[in-house]
């Protein structure tokens, strides 16, 4: 499974590492992700998901049903489980 957060779709991004000459390499910025497990009571069981900080901030806030749906609208992801 790629680096990628199931709920906010956050992934790595290129930029440059800039030394104190200003001489320019090539790095990633990766996202800050966990391995989460969340209830899901409508199903009355326990859900794995790849999430950044942020998706979590998220899934507090608007609840894991409306999350999981919007993430699955925005193709996210494809199934439920």
């Amino acid at each position: 499974m790629s680096r990628v957060c199931q709920i906010t779709g956050k992934k790595a991004v290129v930029g440059n590492n800039v030394s104190h000459s200003k001489r320019r390499t090539k790095r990633t910025f990766k996202p800050n992700l966990f391995d989460k497990k969340f209830f899901l009571p409508e199903e009355n069981r326990y859900i794995r998901l790849k999430v950044s900080a942020k998706g979590v901030r998220i899934i507090n806030k608007i609840g894991l049903k409306k999350a999981l749906e919007e993430a699955k609208e925005k193709g996210f992801i494809q199934s439920l489980s």
